[in-house]
Parts: C-alpha cells; structure tokens; sequence
C-alpha cells in the first residue's frame, strides 16, 4: 500500500543521480511523478540530486516550494529545451566534442586545461540556472515544513564531500546558483567554482547522488522518508563482456559513477538492519524503502556530452515513459 498505517500519505525522498546530457532522461521521470502522483499516497519531502541530476532536482523542488507540480515539470521541460544545442555554432561545436570524446581510445586528444578555455559553457549554463529556478522567490518560500533540496559537491583543495542544503543553518551551505554550478564543474570541462571560502568542483567525485543525508543526523522519525526512489543513470548490469578500449572505458565508468551510490545506499540498508536487530531505537528511526527508477537504454560514455535536441528529446520522453511506468506500478498503490 501506498499510505501508512495511519492512513497518511507515505513520504518520499527522491534523489538524482548525475551523468551530464543522460538526465535529461531524470527531467522525464520527474515530470511524470510530479504530474501523475497522488498527493493521498505519496508527498515528496525532500529532492537530492549531483551534478546534472542537481539541476533537474532543483527545478522539481521549485515547483513543490510553490505548491505547484506542474510548474517544475514546466520548468524541466524549458531547461532541457535550452540546453539542447539548436544553433548552428552550437551544434557544430556539441557534434566535435562527442566525436572527440569517441575517437579518444584511437587518437587521444591533447590534455587542455579548462583555465586555457574560455568560460563561455559554463557562463551560459549558469545563465539558464538563474533564469529557469526563481532564486529570488526562495526566501519567501522555504519554510520548516517544505521540501528539501541537497545538492552534492567536492572541495578541490581539502576534499571535503560537501551538502549544500536548502534548510542549512549556515547561509553558505544553502542552495544558490554557484551551488548548482558548483556540483555541476565537470574537472575536465569546467573551472572550480567558488563558494564561500571554497572552491568546488563536481558532486560526482563525492556523493553521487546524497542519500543518507535523508536519513543521519537529528532528523526525527516522522520528517524522515518512509521511501527513497533514486532515478539511476549508470547501469549496474551489462549483458556482454567490454573487450574494446571504447567499451572497457565505458564501462569503468559506469562502475566508478556506481560507487558512491552503492555506499550511500549501504549505509540505509545497513540502517534497516541495524532496526530490525533492535541496535537503534524505534523512536528515532523507522524502515525505509529504496526503490530504483533506472536509465535503460545502453548508451556510452561520450554521449554524456551530447546536446543534440533529438537526443535530449529522445531521453526526456524515455523519462516520461519510465516515470509513468514506476508510479502506475501496483505495488506502490
């Protein structure tokens, strides 16, 4: 059942794992969660998300701040819309990049610090965040009891694995543009981002998406999420064996994008276990559901970086599609 046992709604946490163009297929499954969930089985209570599934969970939790599921999925839709790369210079320049990225494992192309480039991709990107999420407007509607936003992030120089957090007592760690930019400062393409004192570069190197950040701390029992459903962009299974230098690059990076998943997912099942054994007590914790909404297509690392709009299209519909299937699921009602 989809309610609990008092009859309330169940409470759900849905974090983003990242992985560049590929989450335009997690703006599709929030679009269809927010337009198609029931408000008397399931209330969303708090996004997480790293990288480009930072910017899709921050674009989902505006709308929630608001009241209003269909305006995120409104904004998902227009963000994607934006990234996609339409113009003539743009195309070109998104087409050179895949296929460098592509011939990479034949001709590696010379190692070029994204201090020696210009900062026009990074600039625009940060453009389309202020322009597409109502900073202005948050102040005025974050309160105790809405939905919260984690972002995950990395300290370049200490190696800090840092929250920014939309509820954070300390106004430096909570969700602003440079936040967003900073979880999404891919090392190879981007500058560090400042925050702060700090300088930040992608949440890929550290929590990858925050899961048990839903969960530790002093949270309460009830503000805590009786499920957590991670859209998941890598794959943990592939039917073949990679025996090309392409398929065996892919592939370790599919599993090393894993990794911090699997530890943030450890830490709630060990928590379950640790409840279940009577370690911990009731009156704090309770058993939580992880649920999984994964990217199935077989897709390679390179098309990451790609923009074209029939992909993006492709992958936004593909979301829709899976989203729609998840929350039509019997056993979530």
């Amino acid at each position: 059942m989809s309610s609990t046992s008092s009859g309330k709604p169940k409470s759900i946490a849905i974090a983003c794992q990242g992985g560049g163009s590929h989450t335009a297929f997690t703006a599709g499954v929030l679009q269809a969660l927010l337009r198609l969930h029931d408000p008397a089985r399931h209330r969303f209570i708090a996004l997480s998300g790293t990288s480009g599934g930072a910017l899709c969970a921050a674009l989902a939790w505006n709308g929630l701040l608001a009241g209003n599921a269909e305006d995120g999925a409104r904004r998902l839709e227009a963000f994607w819309q934006e990234m996609a790369a339409r113009e003539l210079p743009d195309a070109l320049g998104n087409r050179f990049l895949v296929w460098l990225q592509r011939s990479a494992t034949l001709f590696p192309p010379p190692e070029i610090s994204p201090y020696l480039l210009p900062t026009s991709g990074q600039d625009y990107l940060a453009t389309l965040i202020r322009r597409h999420i109502d900073f202005a407007a948050l102040p005025g509607l974050i309160k105790d009891t809405s939905p919260q936003l984690l972002i995950g992030a990395v300290e370049v120089r200490s190696g800090e694995f840092t929250v920014f957090h939309s509820h954070h007592p300390s106004a430096g760690l909570r969700i602003t543009p440079e936040a967003l930019l900073a979880s999404a400062a891919i090392p190879e393409l981007f500058r560090a981002v400042p925050v702060g004192d700090g300088l930040y570069w992608d949440g890929l190197f550290s929590q990858n998406p925050p899961v048990r950040g839903f969960l530790a701390g002093d949270i309460e029992r009830e503000a805590k999420p009786d499920e957590i459903w991670i859209i998941q962009i890598n794959p943990e299974h592939r039917q073949d064996e990679p025996r090309t230098s392409h398929d065996i690059t892919d592939r370790r990076n599919e599993l090393a994008g894993n990794l911090s998943l699997a530890q943030e997912v450890f830490f709630v099942e060990q928590t379950n276990r640790w409840l279940a054994k009577g370690m911990l007590p009731a009156e704090h914790f309770k058993p939580v559901k992880v649920r999984r909404i994964p990217l199935e297509l077989e897709l390679d690392y390179p098309s990451k970086l790609d923009r074209q709009p029939a992909f993006i299209d492709d992958l936004l519909a593909e979301g829709r599609r899976a989203g729609s299937q998840f929350i039509a699921d019997p056993e979530l009602n």
